[in-house]
């Protein structure tokens, strides 16, 4: 069994045929619910202070909360779902499962970023459930490309592209200028990793395509309100990135220019993503052979990581330790070494 072989048998999440087949109907009408159930009474106030709370939860996990939220989202999700094992008033109860799809995808992406994989993909797949039973296509295409994501971290890029075009297929009609990007980065980021850049930098250039066409009379969910163009840059540097690692005279500058862009348009309230950008920088300079850039930029990437609590963060701070690795590394190098080590051992 090879590494790759290896992390997917211990994350344990399902992929292929047996995940791609439970998925592929998400577009079909839901189920009626028919079974017995004890009448409900909640209204329209709880259910607006249940989207806000939601929504809250949501902003948190962005910005590098996990550690500290995740129980307090599965706590406000059991409640969502005991309201629902009561007969709400229709339209209480539509709303009241896009809350629960909401919660489950925030959960998700807490639990991932905590290293638990395949607790990450059973909430991933209960917010396509809910989104499903609440009719809320735009955010059921959102988790599927949650789970596109996730599967290209485990290096199923074949898959990832699937789940990507199903959901594109759904929303095709009704999807906002911020889906769109999104979706085409995420199927950008499924092409480089099977080793196809021109067809990267086509699904790129439609993300960007889809960014400038905002009409600024145009209403999207809140939830896709994080994609703009600094979004855009990061998500393209991290990609460039990710072949610059193995042809980096191609790609490491192209990567440089796209990261930095991203960081001159957000700042530390960025949380996770401001981070992860430092380091990606931080690691360019190390393949371009300019370490005191590297140094100068690890440093700050670990300035940026220490008031964080994510796991996703630590992981990447650990991919780039081993380039300050080694006797012949310049002072500025051993000292950010030395930084690093002591914030992943904490």
């Amino acid at each position: 069994m090879d590494r790759r072989a290896a992390t997917r048998a211990l994350a344990g999440i399902v992929t292929g045929a047996p995940l791609l087949d439970t998925l592929d109907g998400w577009r079909a009408p839901a189920a009626a619910d028919n079974r017995p159930r004890r009448p409900g009474r909640l209204g329209t106030r709880e259910v607006d202070e249940l989207e806000t709370t939601a929504r809250a939860f949501r902003q948190r996990g962005r910005a590098g909360g996990s550690g500290l939220y995740r129980k307090a989202v599965v706590g406000q999700l059991a409640e969502v779902a005991a309201a629902l094992d009561e007969h709400q008033a229709p339209a209480i109860e539509r709303r009241l499962y896009t809350v629960m799809a909401e919660l489950s995808g925030t959960a998700a992406s807490m639990s991932w970023d905590i290293g638990q994989q395949r607790r990450a993909q059973d909430y991933y797949r209960l917010a396509l459930r809910a989104a499903h039973a609440g009719g809320d296509t735009l955010f059921g295409a959102n988790v599927l490309a949650g789970i596109a994501r996730q599967m290209l971290y485990q290096d199923r890029p074949h898959d990832a592209l699937e789940l990507v075009r199903l959901a594109q297929d759904g929303v095709r009609r009704t999807a906002g200028s911020r889906l769109r990007a999104m979706l085409h980065t995420r199927e950008a980021w499924a092409l480089a990793s099977m080793d196809r850049p021109s067809g990267f930098r086509r699904a790129t250039a439609q993300a960007a395509d889809a960014l400038s066409s905002i009409d600024r009379n145009e209403s999207e969910p809140y939830w896709i309100g994080y994609f703009n163009d600094a979004e855009l840059a990061g998500v393209t540097g991290g990609r460039l990135l990710e072949m610059a690692r193995s042809q980096p005279r191609a790609y490491a500058d192209q990567a440089a220019d796209h990261i930095r862009a991203a960081l001159e348009q957000r700042g530390p309230e960025a949380g996770r993503s401001y981070a992860l950008d430092w380091i990606g920088l931080a690691e360019c300079a190390f393949l371009l052979g300019d370490t005191q850039s590297a140094a100068d930029y690890s440093r700050r990437a670990v300035d940026a990581a220490s008031s964080l609590r994510s796991g996703r963060v630590r992981v990447q701070l650990a991919q780039l330790y081993p380039y300050t690795v080694g006797d012949s590394a310049p002072r500025a190098v051993a000292d950010v070494r030395g930084s690093i080590r002591s914030l992943l051992t904490a």
